[in-house]
Order: C-alpha cells, then sequence, then structure tokens
C-alpha cells in the first residue's frame, strides 16, 4: 500500500513510498544529471521546485557535507525512482519530503511533453491522495514568487578571504552556489558577499573592483534592486554574471527575458562558442533565458540543443556573463578559465 502522493497540474496522482515525510508544493522539474546529487540538493537555484532525478539511484556514493553547495536541502521535494537510506536519512533530517518507488522516466516525459507543472506532494504515515491535490491547488507559478531572494540570499553582508591579495569582489547573492565563491578565492579574491537587494551605497563602500551577479532561482525580473545596481555600474566597473546573473544584467541593459518549457538541468548541456566554434560540456539549472540580449549585449556563445545564449558580453564595457555554471561542481571542467576571464576584467 502506498504511503506517498505526487500530484502533477491536471490532476493525475502518482503513487510512491515516502522516504521523508511532509507535504509541500512547487515546480516540478527534472534534472538529467547522474552524479552530483548533494549538490544538486543544496543548490539554491532549486527553491521553491520539486526535484525529480531522471538517473534511477540516487545516494550510491553516501552523503558528504563537503560537497553541498549551501547550509541545507533547497528543494521543497524530492521525487526519485530509487532513493538509499543514507540520501532519505539526511532529507528527513533536513525536513525536505521525498518519495521514490516512482516511475521517473515516466515523470519526465510528461515535464518535456508539457513543460514544468505545478506540483503537490504528500508522504508519510497519514498521507492522503487529497492531501497531496491540496496542496497542488495552493502551488504557485514561479513568476508569482516576488520574494523568493530573500529566502536564498545571505541576510548581512560578509567577507571571504579578507587578506587576499587579488580582486575586491562585490557579489550580488541572488542564491549563489558555494563553489562559485570558492572559484574566485581560489584566485585569491577578496570576495564582499552581499544581499540580494543591496543598494548602491552598499556596493560603494566596498570599493570593488569588480561587480559580480550571481546564480539563483525563479524570475529574473523580480531581482529589481540587482537590476537598478546593475544599471549604475554599467560603465563604471567591470560586471560579470551567471545563470540568474545572465538574465538580470540582460534585463537590466535593455534585453528580455522569457520563461523556458522545461529549462536546462543536468550536467551535460553542449555548448558553442561562436566566436572559436569550440564546443564545451557544461552544468546547467535554469527554468528562464534570455529571449533579447538587446542592442548593447553580444550573443558569444550558444545552447548546440536549441540555441539559446549562453554567453553575453560587450568587451567595451566589461561585461561576460554565462547562463551555465562554470564551477563545474558538479560536472564537467570544460569552462573553469571564466573565472580567470573574469578577473582579468579588472585589470591590473
Amino acid at each position: 500500500m502506498s504511503d506517498a502522493y505526487v500530484a502533477i497540474e491536471g490532476e493525475r496522482v502518482v503513487e510512491g513510498r515516502a522516504r521523508s515525510p511532509g507535504t509541500t508544493r512547487g515546480e516540478l522539474v527534472f534534472t538529467t544529471a547522474y552524479t552530483g546529487y548533494e549538490e544538486s540538493l543544496t543548490d539554491p537555484s532549486y527553491e521553491e521546485q520539486i526535484l525529480t532525478f531522471s538517473y534511477p539511484l540516487i545516494g550510491n556514493y553516501g552523503v558528504r557535507e563537503e560537497r553541498f553547495e549551501s547550509d541545507r536541502v533547497q528543494p521543497n521535494g524530492i521525487v526519485a525512482r530509487e532513493m538509499t537510506d543514507d540520501v532519505a536519512d539526511w532529507l528527513s533530517e533536513e525536513g525536505a519530503p521525498a518519495v521514490d518507488h516512482v516511475d521517473t522516466r515516466d515523470i519526465v516525459t510528461e515535464i518535456r511533453d508539457h513543460g514544468a507543472m505545478k506540483c503537490g506532494i504528500a508522504a508519510g504515515p497519514d498521507a492522503t491522495r487529497e492531501a497531496a491535490l491540496a496542496e497542488l491547488a495552493q502551488c504557485r507559478h514561479m513568476s508569482e514568487h516576488t520574494d523568493i531572494g530573500a529566502k536564498v540570499s545571505v541576510a548581512e553582508p560578509h567577507v571571504v578571504n579578507p587578506e587576499g591579495e587579488g580582486k575586491r569582489v562585490a557579489l550580488l547573492d541572488c542564491g549563489a552556489k558555494g563553489s562559485i565563491i570558492e572559484s574566485l578565492v581560489e584566485r585569491d579574491a577578496v570576495v564582499h558577499v552581499l544581499p540580494y537587494d543591496a543598494s548602491v551605497d552598499d556596493i560603494e563602500s566596498v570599493d570593488p573592483d569588480l561587480l559580480f551577479i550571481s546564480n539563483g532561482p525563479g524570475d529574473p525580473e523580480n531581482f529589481e534592486q540587482a537590476g537598478e545596481v546593475v544599471e549604475t555600474y554599467v560603465e563604471e566597473l567591470p560586471i560579470a554574471g551567471i545563470c540568474l546573473g545572465q538574465q538580470v544584467v540582460a534585463n537590466a541593459l535593455g534585453g528580455e527575458t522569457e520563461k523556458m518549457e522545461f529549462g536546462h538541468r543536468g550536467v551535460n548541456q553542449p555548448v558553442r562558442d561562436l566566436r572559436t566554434d569550440q564546443v564545451v560540456m557544461t552544468t546547467q539549472n535554469h527554468g528562464y533565458t534570455v529571449a533579447d540580449p538587446g542592442e548593447k549585449l553580444e550573443v558569444t556563445q550558444v545552447n548546440v540543443n536549441d540555441d539559446t545564449p549562453e554567453g553575453l558580453e560587450n568587451d567595451e564595457l566589461g561585461i561576460i556573463t554565462r547562463q551555465y555554471h562554470p564551477e563545474a561542481n558538479p560536472g564537467p571542467h570544460d569552462s573553469l578559465t571564466f573565472f580567470d576571464d573574469v578577473l582579468g576584467l579588472a585589470g591590473d
């Protein structure tokens, strides 16, 4: 007898086994990554989502805190074909509802056919179909989560590597993965991590060499303050961005963004550089993309599968952004030189 229910938009209910009890709701998405489940489960970009793993076994190399990208599990709920006890126990400790013994191939196919959908989960000894459907009924579209930045950003500014002798980076934390900050620190940068809604005065007090807009969850149009900061500094400082950061920069400089049908989430997304014609494999996690870069930004890299912009640049203004995650945690290391290029924008 089932003790877990996954209610999907359209009121279809899938039964499974409860691995971490509770009720929750969120946007149902999938990742094709076959490793890196610890990194995915702690990636702030999954806030307000139900993460489905297409790979059939999650947990086959345990759970190690040193691989975490943040200090908590970020998806609202988790769906898998089979989940080990290590992962299930971790999710239970974190209070993140999780379900397995589900045909995830079927769910992934449905998402690919119909796009990311609203979802409700009820799991545990008292779970019912009705409870899952009630969660589904209360689920909101991602664009309606106007306060999502506050859920994933630091509350107060802090400095990472204060004794460093490299560039001073003002990083707007819109839901930054820890490995992005680590990648900058490895290059001796002094990283001032600021809240997603930091003011121009906050950034001015840091006296940075570079403005960096991080990855994060949700609709980039809901990060208005970050966009205003970009507008202010566009001709004053070099600017870089990753994932949501690329979208925020594009919107701020006259471009447009849009919701994708089911997004890019995985560690094997091919990206072609239009200047060199080189193709690299990348890690990605986003549901929005740049529809129009505007007149100030040049598209320098595109996704091989659907031609969506993966890199935007303006050499004269010192702007470089990437839609994928160059820090590659998890994923291939093809694009790690991005951080060298970013810090190089700040000059000597």
